[in-house]
């Protein structure tokens, strides 16, 4: 059986790309909703990509859903969840109508009464320790007098974060009072004209448009520093129980707050459990992740955030228990995982083409595995084409061509 995944995105991350491709690799059909020049449109695999539209985005889900029938529909970022929220309370209100929508997003994503709270950071924190899982201290900061509230109980520096905000936007680093104060008001506020209009016009890309126009503020929670390494867990969820998990910690980053682009796979017992607890008391279904904080001097694992959907990792075949498309294609089936063997043995693996974006002479591209998809020559062409080091990675390509067999490396 080769059961139809919907993939739903309203970014350009590459990393939807690579979860398509692995997606299929594992026996599945994968279809997208997607906007235009979207990387996931390169890979040979995917059969049809549907069209996002930011002004209409529900429409154009549902009538994905009605063309390519999935059995399980997967979204590459937060706003994708949020559009798969509001679909199904609008067709739960349809009654049987909506029965079919309703039925495969609560598959897709798990129990709906946890759709309002993944989001809410300080009521996912709040669940999280009463579950027993270590977090650091969180709260909602409704208003500027809160910071001194906040800063007499547990000091600096701390971390303001906006609900709903992904990739380091809406997140400040705060070492004093007035820092928060500005910080505040900063990551409260609608997204600037300016910012949506740039966005629109030069990306493509008209998500920050509605919210810019209606002025829509954000919920700004207040989070304690941990000091640590960063880590970072993906799961593949069945009904509240987690089929597999990837955990990594963050080598590298592509600046302080934004992605990583290497990262070093661990196990980690800390971060299995809070994985396994979270997804049994949210009921969860679908890939969702997770981010932590090892602590400096314990090694602690402190929980910090939760992201309801695919992240950058989704694709990495690690072997068993970490094969989290073909956990994901045994649920759906019914059918015993067929884990492929693993893409590597080096637990370093340099995310490509972060990692060569960041800096082309990175050690971390001859010591780690480079993850780059050679088998999808034309989708290496554009992002390589994309970045000001073209001729850097002709240089690095030749110096590969005596480590590898030359058939394995595109002519770009």
């Amino acid at each position: 059986m080769m059961p139809t995944i919907l993939i739903v995105t309203t970014t350009r991350w590459v990393s939807l790309a690579r979860l398509a491709m692995s997606l299929a690799n594992s026996g599945c059909i994968v279809d997208a909703v997607c906007p235009s020049r979207q990387p996931i449109t390169l890979v040979s695999a995917l059969r049809k990509a549907y069209p996002y539209l930011a002004l209409s985005p529900i429409a154009c889900i549902e009538d994905a859903i009605a063309s390519a029938k999935p059995a399980l529909i997967i979204p590459g970022d937060d706003l994708a969840t949020r559009h798969l929220h509001r679909l199904y309370f609008r067709e739960k209100s349809r009654g049987k109508y909506g029965e079919f929508v309703c039925s495969l997003i609560e598959r897709s994503l798990g129990s709906p009464e946890s759709f309002p709270i993944v989001y809410a950071r300080t009521q996912v924190m709040k669940l999280a320790q009463e579950m027993g899982v270590r977090v650091p201290k969180t709260e909602v900061i409704a208003k500027e007098g809160d910071l001194a509230k906040w800063a007499d109980r547990f000091g600096f520096p701390a971390v303001l974060k906006a609900d709903g905000s992904y990739g380091g936007e809406g997140v400040r680093i705060v070492q004093t009072l007035e820092e928060a104060k500005r910080a505040f008001h900063t990551v409260k506020a609608p997204p600037h004209p300016i910012r949506a209009m740039k966005r629109a016009i030069v990306d493509q890309d008209m998500t920050l448009v509605l919210p810019t126009l209606l002025r829509r503020k954000s919920v700004v929670n207040a989070q304690s520093f941990v000091a640590g390494r960063e880590a970072t867990s993906l799961a593949a969820c069945w009904k509240g129980t987690v089929l597999g998990v990837l955990h990594l910690e963050v080598i590298n980053k592509q600046d302080a707050l934004g992605p990583a682009t290497v990262l070093r796979l661990i196990a980690n017992a800390d971060m299995s459990t809070a994985a396994e607890k979270m997804a049994r008391r949210l009921n969860l279904s679908g890939l969702h992740g997770f981010d932590f904080m090892l602590e400096s001097q314990t090694g602690n694992a402190y929980l910090i955030e939760i992201n309801p959907r695919a992240t950058q990792i989704g694709h990495l075949r690690l072997g068993p228990g970490r094969d989290l498309t073909a956990a994901l294609r045994a649920a759906v089936c019914g059918e015993p995982v067929q884990e492929a063997p693993k893409v590597t043995e080096n637990d370093t693996i340099a995310l490509f083409p972060h990692e060569w974006k960041r800096n082309p002479a990175s050690a971390f591209l001859r010591t780690g595995y480079h993850d780059v998809p050679w088998e999808e020559p034309e989708l290496i062409r554009v992002l390589v084409r994309k970045s000001k080091n073209w001729s850097a990675w002709q240089i690095q390509r030749k110096n590969w061509l005596a480590m590898f067999s030359a058939d394995r490396l595109p002519r770009l």
